[in-house]
């Protein structure tokens, strides 16, 4: 048994400290009733009001496309920045949509391709990573996805319980469950038993377990090699997929597609692969994705911080 449970309703939670949290979990559900084109309105206007107060992550954000994407101009990047923004702000509206409405209206909105592939691997008994990534309409994905094929997801509780368990709550509306990000023996359990997990090894997560490869236009970003250490343990299959909004902002399209030749039992060859099937799904829609981390914050020894000093954070 996990020493990591999943959080339960209890009468505690209906303490006036959390009526706050119900009042707002009660505004989103409301919220999620309106037209599509009214929370895409609604979620943009939030990013235009987010760009006003988040000075220190607009700047993280253009420096992260800046080094990412060296091949574009100063108005590009700039542009790319306000359309990131926006579609933060947006993320707020998809997980209302993601985390409330009913099945059959998400399936109007979403088109799955692939997913068949997954089905089978897991119908074999094979368990199957899906390599996520930090794309702002993630919530929306997941329980696309997770319809077809329920999955487990990894997550690091709220510390908040009342949100956390709402949080939990609409995340397994289709899929199997959420694991404790530091519960490995259950991530592996979960794979040898023919099941599909959710990883995110897209965010940089310090010097531990990580080695650096290319990502990008950066040649020695911090990995985590936690993709390995789940694939060789579980023999699991590796599947990458992209989820991008449609042009004409009617829905959105997530296409499923196995990493053919991953290396196992080589952390840095993995990494790197890794990195290349993330880099190409967030090509797709690069706006899509969460820019405002700082993704390049671990450096190899000796070598320079590449947010300078204008990020406030650089020295820590």
């Amino acid at each position: 048994m996990s020493k990591y449970a999943s959080p339960q309703f209890h009468v505690g939670l209906l303490h006036p400290r959390y009526w706050l949290v119900w009042f707002g979990m009660g505004l989103m559900y409301l919220i999620s009733w309106l037209p599509y084109a009214v929370l895409l309105r609604l979620g943009r206007a939030t990013g235009h009001l987010m760009m006003r107060i988040m000075h220190k992550r607009l700047y993280v954000a253009k420096r992260n496309l800046e080094l990412c994407f060296p091949e574009l101009s100063e108005h590009e990047i700039d542009n790319l920045v306000r359309e990131n923004v926006e579609n933060s702000g947006l993320a707020l509206f998809e997980t209302c949509i993601a985390w409330f409405w009913p099945q059959w209206r998400l399936n109007r909105l979403v088109e799955v391709r692939g997913m068949e592939k997954v089905a089978e691997i897991t119908q074999q008994g094979r368990g199957v990573i899906i390599l996520a990534y930090h794309n702002l309409n993630l919530e929306i994905c997941a329980r696309a996805m997770g319809s077809q094929v329920p999955g487990w997801g990894v997550y690091r509780p709220n510390n908040n319980p009342a949100y956390d368990y709402v949080q939990f709550k609409g995340r397994v509306r289709v899929n199997r469950g959420m694991i404790h990000k530091r519960d490995v023996k259950g991530m592996i359990k979960a794979l040898k038993d023919g099941g599909a997990l959710w990883y995110m090894p897209d965010h940089d997560y310090g010097p531990r377990r990580s080695v650096f490869v290319p990502y990008f236009g950066v040649e020695d970003a911090c990995t985590t090699t936690g993709t390995s250490i789940l694939a060789d343990t579980s023999k699991a299959a590796v599947v990458g997929f992209s989820f991008r909004r449609r042009k004409d902002n009617r829905g959105y399209i997530c296409e499923v597609a196995p990493v053919e030749d991953f290396p196992y039992h080589d952390v840095e060859a993995a990494a790197t692969k890794i990195n290349q099937v993330i880099e190409a799904a967030i090509r797709k829609a690069p706006a899509e994705y969460m820019w405002l981390h700082r993704r390049f914050k671990t450096r190899p020894e000796g070598a320079p911080n590449l947010y300078g000093d204008k990020d406030p954070r650089a020295n820590r």
